[in-house]
């Protein structure tokens, strides 16, 4: 499992990402707001122009969690429309959230 976009960092999460291009991911978690003005779009964007140029990454799954249930419903929606298989984790006890 591998968690991108944690830590605030807007380019971290690309740069991590970037790390698994030829590698299978079984599962990616992606965290819709990191801090500030600091979200995981950008990483999201990796996803839609590899998929658009038709070198999508290998993910079994996309978990998308967030405080911000608008904001993960858009990253779910733009997976989705690039063929990922999405799951949204908002509100879950599983990634910390009081259930």
């Amino acid at each position: 499992m591998s968690t991108v976009g944690s830590g605030g960092e807007r380019r971290a999460g690309v740069l991590l990402l970037d790390r698994y291009r030829h590698r299978r991911l079984e599962q990616l978690w992606l965290d819709h707001d990191l801090g500030g003005d600091d979200t995981i779009w950008p990483v999201v964007e990796v996803l839609e122009r590899a998929a658009f140029e038709g070198r999508p990454f290998d993910i079994g799954a996309v978990n998308v969690h967030s405080a911000n249930p608008a904001g993960a419903a858009k990253v779910v929606q733009a997976l989705r429309h690039w063929g990922h298989d999405v799951r949204v984790a908002s509100g879950s006890g599983e990634v910390g959230y009081p259930g």
